[in-house]
This record gives C-alpha cells, structure tokens and sequence, in this order.
C-alpha cells in the first residue's frame, strides 16, 4: 500500500479504446488514475464510469491543475498533443505523450522547447516497441557486433501488414491533416524503431503514400477519407544502411510484423515478438529470443479489458506498452517525493527530441510522395515565420516594428 502512495497521480487526456487498454495496465503497475479528459462531456463522464476514474470533465485545464496529478498521458487526436504537453511540463507535471508529436515540426519543436525548458520533468513519447524484449535483445546483439561494426550494417527491411485503423464512424482517423493514416499512426513507430535499432538517423527518404480507401459503407457523400492506408518508403541513413519499408491496411483481421537487419556479420530478424539469428557461415537460422511470455500470465489485466478494446492494439505494441508502465514504475518508485524520479528505466524510451526527429521524416515522406523525388531531412531549430512576405517587407523598408 505504501508502494502505491509514492507513485505519482495520473491524468488521462483522451476517451479512446486505446485509453481503456492503458488505465488497467496503469492500475496493475500500482499508479492512480485520478482524473480523465474527453473532447466531448458526456463521452469522458461514460469512459471514467466504465473505468471506475473519479474525475471527470471536457476542459483541460481541470485536469491540469488538479494537485493529485502528477503524471499526464495524451491519448487524445494529435492536433491536442503540443498543445497540452507544453501547458503540462509548464505546470510541473510529468508527460508521457502518444505518438505522434503533434501534427508538424513546428508543433514537435515547442514540445522539445518545453523540455528543455524543464530538465527535471519526465516528458516522453509512446514508441512502445522500444521495449518489446525482442527488439530490446535485438539492438543488445547489434550495439555487441553480432552483424560487425555500425559501418557493416548494409539493410533494414520492415513489414506490417494489418487490418483498418478507422472507426465504423468519420473522425479524426479519417483525415491526413489530423494526424490520421498509417503514415502517422504506424509509420511513427517504425521510423523510431529503426533509428533505435541502428544508432543511426535518416538522411535522405524516397516514399509512395497512398489513400485507396476513399469511402466505406459508413463513411460516404460528402464525407471523404484523405488518410492514407498504404505506405512504401526507402531511408538512407547516416552509417550507410539502406531501409525498406512497407505499410499496408488492407489485410482486415490479420496483423504480421517483421523487422530484418542485415549486415555483413549476418542478420536478425524479429517476426511478431520473436528474435531469430543468423551468423555468416552457419547452416541454418536460430532462434535468439522467444516471447513465452504469454498473455494468460497477465490474466487479471486482460480481464479487465473491454475485449474489442484489445483488438485494437496489436499484441507486441500492447506487450511494449505493458513494458513501458513498468519502467515508468520502476522510475518513479525509489524516490520517495511522488514528483521525484530516476532516469536509468526509461533512459530508452523515446525523448521529444526523438518525437521532432520522426515529425522531420514523415514531412519529408510526404513531400516526397507529392513531388516524387528523393528529399534530405531537414529538422528545424527554430519555428517557420508565419507570414514571409510581410517580414521580408518591412526589412526592405527598414521599418522597425
């Protein structure tokens, strides 16, 4: 009991499915989940019902400002993300933001401002997979040479092949400004995941972006879905590898994952939540890490998940998820002062830094996509002038303002 006192009192932004997989895993690693936030009223008074959260409300600054809150999770749509996490570290409060750092650079640069602005505040994004122990042991054998240096990693090759990420409803999964499609929603993800793996940043990116799914049964007239549903898309990176990359929604109620990196050593590969090995000369590939974990072990959890609200996170991002709690735990637990904190179990989890670094990739996929050409990455230090042309007018006419 004493062990749950210490850890910090949580604030939830958002009343999706994924919201009510994420507070039950929150209850299990010992944390409080004091109040929650929904665009709309009565959507976020029925999510803290089912979910038994004492507080309820659809203004932000309710939540913020309420002292049994310590740690903020956004689970809300993207255009919220900045916005919320800057008012949030502002405040004092810890942030855990889901992918992906809001809807542009601009936005993801006031988030890593914020950040630097209060060092001692936790403030990290939802690459989950960053702790799935497959790729946990993965990146382990690379950083140990397994595949031989950094310089002799030649190939990345990622495939995910899984069913609709809309709802049976328009919203704001339909729309690519929004932060919708699989670019934001999956591709986020991998582009972590990889520059995680690798040690290394992409330089420059060629990428297909595509909407095939226009309209559905119950999204149709004048209702029209821009978000996209495949994704194709190359990364040279700053060591020399060469990553492949292919997203694809179209396979309804199945979902294959696999990430193979090769080098001159070999190469590893990770299908679902399983390593496998191969070392140049060996007969055959072996297996370097099995997920026996199983999710009969977590029974309690599971159980008190809505089941369709389980569906909707594949079972390595959950597992990853599941990880990420821990280490948040394992965090905050040796401190006594509930705000107080170590960095070395989440010193992996993705920095805002790293939420700016994939905002930067996606911007430049889509430019790409458009213009159908090779474009270099460009990370932006400081925010685009909202009118060029008036400020390149008053320089000319020397008027101070």
């Amino acid at each position: 009991m004493l062990t749950i006192k210490m850890l910090p009192g949580i604030g939830v932004f958002g009343t999706s499915n994924v919201v009510k997989v994420v507070v039950p895993f929150l209850r299990e690693k010992g944390f409080k989940v004091e109040a929650i936030w929904g665009r709309a009223l009565k959507e976020a008074e029925e999510v803290a019902k089912e979910l038994d959260i004492p507080f309820s409300t659809n203004k932000i600054d309710d939540v913020l400002l309420r002292k049994d809150v310590d740690l903020i999770f956004i689970i809300c749509s993207p255009n919220l993300h900045a916005q919320i996490s800057v008012k949030a570290l502002g405040i004092g409060k810890h942030v855990l933001c889901d992918k992906p750092a809001g809807l542009c650079q601009s936005e993801a640069l006031k988030m890593v401002r914020a950040s630097q602005y209060y060092p001692s505040l936790i403030s990290i994004v939802n690459h989950s997979l960053r702790f799935l122990p497959a790729f946990t042991q993965m990146r382990k054998a690379i950083l140990d040479g397994f595949l031989g240096s950094e310089d002799d990693i030649t190939i990345c090759d990622v495939r995910v092949q899984m069913g609709s990420l809309l709802h049976d409803h328009y919203d704001w999964l339909c729309d690519d400004t929004m932060g919708g499609g699989v670019l934001t929603l999956v591709g986020s993800h991998v582009i972590d995941l990889v520059s995680h793996l690798l040690s290394q940043r992409a330089i420059r990116v060629h990428g297909v972006v595509r909407t095939f799914t226009k309209t559905t049964k119950e999204i149709n007239g004048i209702r029209r879905i821009s978000s996209p549903d495949f994704c194709s898309f190359q990364m040279e990176m700053s060591g020399g590898a060469l990553v492949t990359v292919t997203l694809n929604n179209h396979l309804p109620g199945i979902f294959n994952q696999e990430v193979i990196v090769c080098g001159k050593g070999g190469h590893l590969v990770v299908k679902g939540g399983d390593l496998y090995s191969y070392k140049s000369g060996s007969a055959k590939e072996e297996v370097m890490y099995l997920d026996v974990e199983d999710m009969q072990k977590y029974g309690n959890i599971y159980r008190a998940i809505n089941p369709i609200a389980a569906n909707v996170i594949p079972k390595p991002y959950m597992k990853g998820l599941f990880k990420m709690m821990g280490a948040l735990r394992e965090a905050f637990l040796p401190v006594e002062d509930k705000r107080g904190w170590v960095k070395e179990p989440v010193a992996s989890a993705a920095t805002f830094e790293d939420g700016l670094y994939v905002q930067a990739v996606i911007d430049a996929l889509r430019k790409s996509s458009a213009n159908r050409e090779w474009v270099k990455i460009t990370i932006i230090t400081e925010e685009p002038d909202p009118n060029p042309l008036l400020s390149a007018a008053v320089r000319r006419s020397g008027i101070s303002l």
